[in-house]
């Protein structure tokens, strides 16, 4: 048949013109005519003729403020009424909803339909099964309390069969594993349990379920049935017999899972003389309960006997079992409830009885106008068909009317190029019911493909949104059975073709234009995924795997049945090297195998380059991470390839976990990279959807690649987070070196001062004892500093890592706190018992970092650490976990040192004029200059205010180089201070150097306690010691005789020479003296 012929037929079809020909041709058309209609398959909607919203009379279309109704007077089945809709960017009205109540109204009554219409169900679109109901009355349990339970009071004996039955509402708000009920034998305790837990894949999801799992005599079967979790009481039912070791759970009437015995032989009966206990798992007989089940329970029953499907889908209707004698019967209530457990009434929605519904097919709504103002619903089975209201937005409904006008007064070039294929506008943005079928679909794609090809010229937005529209009636196509893998394979190199000419447009103008209808090129992407998802079956018909590519798109569909072995190979693109590629593990393969899944088939997609979004930074919501000063925010954009997988198992889509890596396509070396790996949400943002991160990770980075970890299946891409360097690379470098030597040296100075502290025997004291913690908290952190790089590699070590750095690091300002509380106590008289205050000191230094950590893991488990590197995430508010408390401490020490500072200068004012009073006025300056200045320079790194310089750092590199010299090098000082130049360490090093000489000199007749000293007294004695009547004197001094007076002077002599830091508060004259002493020089 001649193809032009053809598509004059066709337009006379659609448009009602006339064409002048001669009666041969006329004939000619008419016969090939007849012969496409005996190829073609019948359809429903094939019988009559119907045009699009644009064309429709008035009486079928109704226009509001917001929203444009389209009446489709023509009779389809459910399923292809949803499809219709979808097809026009639109949906089918929905029950409930009282917008499209209204306007269907107004629209039936304008059209003087008196036919009920197809409505979607308010829930989700899915047909449903309506059964007749009647209302049911129990008591029921509700378990609240991780400690509620239920025994139940009946004896059991020995089971080769075992059926339970109940009721149950889950609780959503606990995600954990939860134990529904236990029976527990004193011989064998794990005999026969049903647990569930909350799928991981749908936490976050509206029709989020629960996955129940038995354990039968300590074999652990896989969570597979599923339990919705709603508000309604849902049935379930668990068998057993140990003649073949068949197992089945039931969810409302329905096998949920079952499976058999490994050996065909004859299971062990279940022990008798058992506990069985509601709500919790017993880890010992009768006792030691974990694993609680939250929600509520009624209407429990038990059977020594493996009850038949019919038997359990009577109890689901509320029917009795009257010749099933039962162990335990829920009426009886026979239990001990523990007090923390309620009592409920459970009301039970019952569906009718089975022997009614035998022949039930799935029933939809349709809707029978309104009475007395209230809309007026019934069922009919999904299969029948019936009118059906489309509902749209009336922007995409006034710009499609504009766009068809504008193409039929003046046709574009890439139009105009169609029209030689024999296509009009009106073919190409047709919405005809006719135009739907698999024939005219794909003919109109072949020319689409071939004016693409050759029209090497950019799109017009006209042009866009027409083929957008073809593409969208394509995606919709069934797979029919009387098609071939060939004929699919070609229909889907014909689509990809024109999607790749689209999303290669990159005019952002154009996009903006459309918007109204067409949101943006993952719109593309999204059709491209439907095609794929509709004609699977099909391109598997005969293959293994089928692959489809242009130059910018690769498809691949594999299927497998699944084995213990089974894996399937990393999916690549077509770029240079493979390197952006997807794959599935073989450890999510094998848990599918588990869960007794047979059939697993992946669709793979890949797109090389999406160039309108890789120049725009639309639909890209990210925070950026927080600059340390070093580098400046300038944005985020799209920087690799989008990459997409799809996991069907046994024709079921399933979300597990994907690995990917791809490459970076910006490359620059003036500006830093921050990649962000990320999928596209369809339903983030109202335009179409935008970037999340939202389950995904970095695994591993490297100057021009990512790696990718993601909990779930979707369309894949990296973030590229862009940054100006504003420090220049030798500083950078300089600065890390300079930090990783700091980190070093204070790693030895801290370790080296906790060898002298436990080595030497330095006299225990309250003091000591939090120069111990705090060092032992900043060795820990220093350490975890340092391997901090290597295990960025591994995502675990790293979560570990983060957390453990979160810790110490918090603890060792919580010690920094608590030196500040110390040195306040002895400025300042605190009357707290050293024990006491000790106590208060440990639950602050340790006990208060373990609760914050541990609330902020349990609050922020999602968002923790960051993605490129072990430490709190900057992006969100978990870092305040971190700096809230920071902050505190630098304040309250602040005010510490400040305290300090006045005390000591006013005691060496004191001293200065009591000891020099005509000295001159400019020593005094001097001298209380250096009195202020000297516990300055002592305290500030002890108390941590050294940190206040990082608030600073982005003013300048010198101020960068001090924060981190101050900071890095702390553990050096805190050695000098607390070491070297410490009295007690220096004084316990030269006891035991004295023992030494003791032991030497064991002929000498003179005790080595009164030996003379090396030095005679000198004036020193006068300045550095108090009187003898002060009462530091008579502290210190013991009843001894004269002659043993002036060797221990002597010793007190030698000792005050040497360089010592204290800070003891003595007081002299009912005043407070504080003596400061620290560097001191002998004979001062």
């Amino acid at each position: 048949m001649d193809f032009r012929s053809q598509t004059a037929e066709d337009h006379h079809m659609a448009d009602g013109t006339y064409v002048k020909m001669s009666s041969l041709l006329f004939g000619v058309i008419l016969a090939n005519a007849v012969i496409m209609g005996i190829c073609e398959p019948t359809q429903s909607w094939s019988d009559r003729t119907e045009r699009g919203p644009l064309d429709v009379p008035d009486s079928n279309l109704l226009l509001q403020n917001d929203a444009v109704y389209q009446l489709v007077n023509t009779s389809f089945s459910f399923e292809q009424a949803l499809q219709y809709c979808r097809g026009q960017s639109s949906a089918l009205t929905t029950s409930g909803v009282k917008e499209d109540e209204e306007g269907a109204q107004q629209l039936l009554s304008k059209s003087n339909l008196k036919s009920p219409v197809w409505f979607g169900a308010n829930k989700s679109q899915n047909p449903t099964t309506h059964l007749p109901e009647q209302k049911t009355v129990l008591p029921g349990l509700s378990f609240k309390s991780n400690d509620g339970y239920a025994a139940v009071n009946a004896s059991f004996p020995p089971l080769s069969a075992v059926s339970v039955c109940m009721r149950v509402q889950w609780d959503p708000r606990h995600e954990n594993v939860s134990t529904v009920f236990s029976y527990a034998a004193s011989v064998f305790i794990n005999e026969f349990q049903l647990r569930g837990q909350i799928d991981e894949s749908k936490r976050n999801h509206a029709n989020r379920k629960v996955r129940l799992a038995l354990l039968i005599q300590g074999q652990h079967h896989p969570y597979k049935a599923e339990l919705p979790i709603d508000k309604g009481w849902h049935h379930v039912c668990v068998t057993w017999r140990s003649s073949d070791g068949f197992w089945a759970i039931y969810v409302d009437g329905q096998k949920g899972d079952s499976g058999q015995g490994k050996a065909r032989e004859k299971a062990n009966d279940i022990y008798g003389d058992g506990i069985f206990i509601l709500g919790q798992d017993q880890d010992t007989f009768g006792g030691t309960f974990t694993e609680p089940f939250v929600g509520n329970l009624t209407d429990l029953n038990i059977w020594g006997e493996a009850l038949e499907l019919k038997q359990v889908q009577a109890l689901n209707t509320c029917s009795q079992l009257t010749n099933h004698k039962a162990l335990f019967r829920w009426r009886d209530w026979s239990l001990t409830v523990h007090h923390s457990v309620q009592n409920v009434s459970a009301t039970l929605n019952c569906p009718g009885s089975p022997k009614t519904t035998q022949r039930l097919e799935e029933e939809c709504e349709v809707f029978n106008g309104r009475s007395d103002g209230q809309p007026q619903y019934s069922s009919a089975v999904c299969t029948h068909t019936y009118p059906f209201i489309c509902r749209g937005s009336k922007e995409h409904y006034l710009k499609m009317k504009e766009l068809r006008e504008s193409l039929r007064s003046d046709p574009s070039p890439f139009m105009q190029c169609l029209m030689q294929y024999g296509m009009t506008a009106d073919a190409v943005l047709s919405d005809s019911i006719d135009g739907r079928s698999w024939t005219s679909v794909s003919r109109l794609l072949n020319a689409s493909e071939q004016a693409v090809l050759k029209e090497q010229k950019q799109l017009e937005d006209r042009d866009m949104v027409s083929l957008m529209h073809v593409l969208s009636r394509a995606a919709d196509l069934p797979s029919t059975a009387n098609k071939s893998r060939r004929d699919a394979e070609k229909l889907g190199q014909s689509f990809i073709t024109i999607a790749d000419s689209l999303i290669s447009q990159d005019d952002t103008s154009k996009w903006h234009s459309i918007k109204e209808v067409v949101k943006g090129p993952m719109a593309v992407i999204q059709t491209v995924d439907r095609m794929l998802s509709n004609l699977n079956s099909l391109l598997m018909d005969d293959t293994d795997s089928v692959q489809i590519h242009s130059h910018n798109i690769k498809l691949q569909v594999q299927q497998k049945l699944l084995s213990n072995g089974s894996h399937f190979p990393a999916f690549c693109g077509l770029d240079v090297g493979n390197r952006d590629c997807i794959s599935v593990s073989a450890k999510n393969l094998k848990e599918l195998h588990n869960n007794d899944f047979r059939k697993v088939t992946v669709l793979n997609t890949w797109y090389g380059s999406v160039k309108c979004l890789s120049e725009r930074g639309e639909n890209i919501s990210l925070s950026p991470i927080v600059s340390d000063g070093s580098q400046r925010y300038v944005g985020t954009v799209l920087g690799s390839s989008v990459i997409s997988s799809t996991v069907l198992a046994d024709g079921r889509p399933v979300s597990i976990a994907i690995h990917f890596t791809l490459q970076h396509r910006i490359q620059n070396s003036s500006v830093k990279l921050i990649p962000i790996c990320a999928f596209w949400d369809f339903d983030l943002m109202l335009d179409g959807g935008g970037w999340s991160t939202k389950g995904c990770t970095v695994i591993s980075s490297q100057n021009n690649s990512t790696s990718c970890y993601c909990n779930h299946t979707t369309n894949f891409a990296l973030l590229l987070q862009i940054y100006e360097v504003q420090r220049s690379v030798e500083h950078e470098a300089g600065l890390q070196i300079l930090s990783l030597i700091g980190s070093g040296v204070s790693l030895c100075g801290l370790l080296f001062t906790l060898i002298l502290f436990v080595a030497v025997g330095v006299p225990k004291s309250d003091r000591t004892t939090v120069h111990k913690n705090l060092i032992v908290a900043l060795t820990v952190a220093q350490l975890l500093l340092i391997f901090s790089d290597w295990a960025a590699g591994n995502q675990e070590a790293c979560w570990l890592v983060t957390a453990l750095l979160h810790l110490f690091f918090l603890s060792s300002f919580c010690w920094m706190l608590v030196e500040g509380l110390l040195l306040w106590s002895k400025v300042v008289s605190v009357n707290i018992s050293e024990e006491r205050r000790m106590k208060l000191y440990y639950v602050l230094g340790w006990g208060l970092p373990v609760v914050i950590v541990a609330v902020t893991l349990a609050a922020t488990l999602d968002q923790y650490r960051a993605q490129q590197y072990c430490w709190l995430n900057l992006q969100s508010n978990v870092i305040w976990a971190f700096a809230g408390p920071v902050l505190f401490v630098l304040a309250v020490n602040a005010v510490v040192l400040f305290r300090v500072v006045m005390v000591t200068v006013t005691s060496a004012r004191r001293r200065a004029k009591m000891l020099t009073p005509s000295s001159d006025s400019k020593l005094h300056t001097l001298d209380l200059t250096w009195a202020a200045t000297r516990p300055v320079l002592i305290l500030l790194p002890v108390l941590g205010l050294t940190w206040l310089c990082g608030v600073l750092v982005h003013l300048s590199d010198v101020v960068a180089y001090l924060f981190i010299t101050l900071n890095a090098f702390q553990g050096l000082y805190i050695f000098l201070v607390y070491a070297v130049y410490n009295s007690e360490v220096r004084n316990a090093i030269r006891r035991i150097q004295d023992k030494r000489k003791a032991l030497s000199f064991t002929n000498c007749s003179q005790p080595i306690s009164f030996l003379p000293s090396q030095k005679s007294p000198s004036a020193s004695w006068v300045h550095s010691l108090p009187t003898l009547s002060s009462p530091e004197s008579s502290e210190s001094s013991t009843p001894m005789s004269a002659s043993t007076a002036n060797p221990l002077v002597f010793k007190n002599e030698r000792f005050k020479e040497d360089n010592i830091v204290s800070f003891p508060l003595k007081p002299a004259n009912r005043s407070q003296v504080v003596q400061l002493t620290a560097f001191k020089p002998s004979g001062c």
